[in-house]
């Protein structure tokens, strides 16, 4: 019995010195990777123990976006037309200024000069209306109220003693033509005498010298006379018109008719009996006859007096002339000044809209850069965007970059920026601005754009490649950290536990799930700044490895049972 307990002690020293050995090589092993990780320890396995210690972390944050232009634009022009030249195509480069596009001028061109003559017109009209009046322009005036003032007056006075006795001399006349006209008849009836035709003659050289004398007078009675008015404008002022006219006119056709029939009564006289010529006499009989029942008429209305409408209208004529008169002495009113003025400055911003849509005719480019697309042809209407270009001077990296991580974001930030089409190179950038307020996301995550700044580089870089810019968030140094795997995390609760591993007083080890407060991470370690010291051993998962003789390295998998996975990656999946 004692040989046998020594021998099964001889066992179990054995299975613990192998137990050691291969705790000691585990601990050799963990301490080779911690040398080739460049001082800290290597990545842990699940049912792997790892080690608390002191070292240097920096948190980096690495997100995607797009190069984008700070400045570009959409061209478009505020007048609409056939563009007859078309200066540039996709890919130019161009100066501010340069010109892009032409659209045919004529029409606008024609616009101008049409502006230019309404804005002269406008002028000329407010001048007149300032400029005094001429003292032509008075006279005529005042001869217009005089005669319009006369008018009235002898209309509302009636008919003169001279009036009556014209009238009645008409119609004696008109009487006279018609017994002329009846001798006239009879003569071209019977035939005539040397001495009726003698007196024939002599009524027809009396008659023509009648009329004569008779036109002088009538056209004395037309003359007009032709004056400005303010405000822009003729009037014409005939003082004859009137009663002495219509008289006078009267006269004028009695010695015309009176001619006509001296002529004929001659003519008949000097022909003889005739069928045609009686038959001439015998018209020219029923025309003074006419006239003689015009006269009579007239006369009638002469001694009967002016009608209402003939006063109404006499002193509406006197009105006219009085206002006309009253607006040359005084001058033009301000309200007509203020017209003028409004309608010349009217034509004068016509003018200014119709030269600048000449000038807008022309496409500028409003700053130096590349064009990227030409939406119009030659002989195509101008209408909605027709250029857009933007400033390759101007490019920039701009990140959407969840609500979760945007304080850990400054201006001024560094970052290291790599793009899809050139991944081995890094140009240098910095955060130059982040956006005030969320935009709106697709899966309802709240995010702001952060923007960029592009260093300098001799890549040909375009607008709308694709970006990975790497920021440096944070740079800690003589902190506490364990690997990321060791860390247990509770998303419910928003808490962090580890595994600690201790030796009870048997000297067994024993699994403590610990809280603890951590801090930064990278892509390996995270930073515990609560719940551990240098040294505390922690379990990754939770099963200690198991050893079976003849193994030199633990399995890859511990016993079945509940295993919180480890929870690692910093920021934005880097």
């Amino acid at each position: 019995m004692s040989q046998s307990n020594k021998s099964n002690r001889k066992w179990i020293w054995r299975i613990v010195g192998v137990v050691v050995i291969v705790i000691l090589a585990f601990v050799g092993l963990n301490f080779w990777r911690n040398l080739q990780g460049g001082g800290q320890p290597a990545q842990a396995d699940t049912g792997e123990i790892v080690t608390a210690f002191i070292g240097k972390l920096s948190a980096n944050a690495t997100a995607s976006g797009q190069i984008q232009a700070q400045r570009d634009v959409q061209l478009s022009l505020g007048t609409v037309g056939v563009v007859s030249e078309v200066f540039v195509e996709i890919g130019d480069e161009v100066e501010a200024g340069t010109p892009l596009l032409k659209l045919d001028t004529a029409a606008l061109e024609r616009a101008v000069e049409s502006a230019e003559q309404a804005l002269a017109i406008q002028e000329a009209n407010l001048a007149a209306l300032v400029k005094p009046p001429k003292a032509v322009d008075l006279a005529a005036a005042e001869a217009s109220v005089a005669s319009a003032r006369s008018q009235l007056e002898e209309l509302l006075a009636g008919p003169t003693e001279e009036d009556i006795a014209a009238s009645e001399a008409n119609v004696r006349s008109a009487q006279a033509n018609v017994w002329s006209a009846s001798e006239q008849l009879q003569l071209a009836q019977s035939g005539a005498t040397e001495a009726e035709i003698a007196s024939a003659q002599a009524e027809l050289i009396a008659a023509l010298g009648q009329e004569g004398s008779t036109q002088e007078i009538y056209d004395k009675l037309l003359e007009c006379f032709t004056f400005e008015i303010p405000g822009g404008g003729d009037t014409e002022i005939c003082p004859g018109f009137g009663p002495p006219e219509e008289r006078t006119r009267f006269n004028l056709e009695a010695a015309k008719a009176n001619v006509v029939a001296a002529q004929a009564k001659l003519d008949a006289l000097l022909a003889g009996p005739d069928a045609d010529a009686v038959g001439i006499a015998q018209a020219s009989l029923a025309a003074a006859n006419a006239r003689l029942k015009a006269a009579q008429a007239n006369h009638d209305l002469l001694l009967k007096g002016s009608s209402e409408d003939q006063i109404a209208a006499a002193e509406a004529n006197l009105a006219q002339a009085e206002a006309n008169l009253e607006a040359l002495l005084d001058g033009p009113t301000t309200a007509q000044v203020v017209a003028a003025e409004t309608a010349v400055e009217q034509a004068r911003i016509s003018l200014l809209r119709a030269i600048n849509d000449l000038e807008e005719a022309t496409l500028l480019a409003p700053f130096s850069g590349v064009v990227t697309a030409v939406n119009v042809n030659e002989g195509e209407v101008a209408n909605g965007i027709l250029v857009e270009m933007y400033d390759p001077n101007s490019l920039e990296v701009v990140l959407d970059v969840d609500e979760v991580d945007i304080g850990r974001i400054s201006i001024g930030q560094p970052a290291a920026i790599t793009l899809e089409t050139w991944p081995d190179v890094e140009i240098m950038g910095e955060i130059a601005s982040i956006a005030p307020e969320a935009i709106g996301d697709a899966s309802a995550l709240v995010v702001y754009q952060v923007f960029l700044s592009l260093g300098q580089t001799e890549l040909p870089v375009l607008a709308g490649m694709t970006a990975n810019p790497d920021l440096l968030t944070a740079d800690e140094e003589e902190v506490l950290l364990v690997p990321n795997a060791a860390i247990n995390a509770d998303r419910r609760s928003g808490t962090y536990t580890v595994n600690l591993v201790t030796i009870d007083e048997n000297g067994d080890q024993q699994i403590e799930e610990v809280e603890v407060v951590i801090g930064l991470r990278d892509g390996r370690f995270t930073q515990v700044t609560d719940g551990l010291v240098e040294g505390d051993q922690l379990l990754v998962g939770d099963n200690l490895p198991v050893f079976r003789f003849g193994e030199d390295e633990p399995p890859d998998e511990g016993f079945e049972g509940d295993s919180r996975r480890p929870q690692g990656g910093p920021p934005f999946g880097g």
